[in-house]
């Protein structure tokens, strides 16, 4: 049965699809199955994975108008990834028109991937930094939740809304979503203030933060322009070397995750309720 994690963050600019490529592909070289969605309709992700989503046939559109089965529509991602690629382009942004009038419209992808369940390690999600009814697609279809974010103080107060999202979701359409974890992106440790960012989530969070640590790193950043995950495009690199240690402790911390949750996840109201011990009060300036 595969794990489907959603990477999700409400807050735009936090590295989501980055997170997302990068992961599908260490988790690739680890030897893993791995299917990647994108239900960004600005399709980075797909132009990420060394797919032209100008050419492509058949998209997570289709699937979610049920005019196409995953299996028609999935296609290998390019270069050397090794995962699949369930793509989007611009058609996406009709999609949200185009569902509100249809039966189970936050559930398509869910049911759409029934189908494929047993041929997948790991199933990722690239979710639009919105509450939309693409996002709330994936967030229905995920048994649990990846959240990006840079260590910075406004980060915090997205990450407030983000559980009061993820509470409503799991009360209401998926009681099997858990947050699997925080994992820091983009981070600088010359930066006083991101130092104290990440020391509060830490003591506030626990073991609910990911002790992988992405650094801010050029390569990653240059990796899209070739059509390529970093992971992929200079795996010596630092950001590559560390989304593949991502990789690795995201394969022992999501083993025990069931309909029940596991060691490694924690629940929209046991987060709301750590959230709520959050610093109120700005944290330093950086000095």
């Amino acid at each position: 049965m595969a794990q489907i994690f959603c990477i999700a963050n409400q807050k735009g600019g936090v590295g989501k699809t980055t997170t997302t490529v990068n992961l599908a592909a260490a988790l690739a070289q680890l030897g893993q199955r791995v299917l990647m969605i994108d239900l960004d309709p600005q399709g980075n992700a797909t132009m990420s994975s060394g797919a032209d989503k100008r050419q492509l046939e058949l998209t997570v559109y289709d699937v979610l108008l049920e005019s196409a089965s995953i299996a028609e529509a999935r296609i290998k991602a390019g270069g050397s990834c090794g995962y699949d690629v369930l793509g989007a382009n611009r058609e996406l942004s009709g999609a949200e028109v185009e569902l509100v009038s249809l039966e189970r419209r936050e559930k398509r992808l869910r049911r759409a991937l029934q189908a494929v369940d047993g041929e997948y390690d790991y199933v990722l999600i690239d979710c639009p930094p919105s509450l939309s009814l693409l996002t709330l697609n994936g967030l229905c279809a995920a048994t649990g939740i990846i959240v990006p974010m840079q260590c910075e103080y406004f980060a915090l107060e997205g990450l407030t809304d983000l559980v009061n999202t993820i509470r409503q979701v799991h009360a209401n359409l998926n009681s099997n979503l858990q947050i699997i974890g925080l994992l820091r992106v983009m981070f600088d440790p010359r930066i006083t203030l991101q130092q104290q960012v990440s020391e509060d989530l830490k003591a506030h969070f626990g073991d609910k933060v990911f002790n992988t640590v992405i650094p801010r790193n050029v390569r990653l950043a240059e990796a899209p322009s070739h059509g390529l995950p970093g992971v992929v495009f200079d795996g010596a690199a630092r950001g590559s070397h560390a989304f593949k240690a991502f990789a690795a402790e995201l394969i022992r911390r999501a083993a025990p995750i069931g309909p029940t949750g596991g060691t490694g996840s924690f629940s929209p109201s046991a987060a709301a309720a750590t959230q709520s011990a959050m610093p109120s009060t700005p944290l330093p300036t950086e000095s």
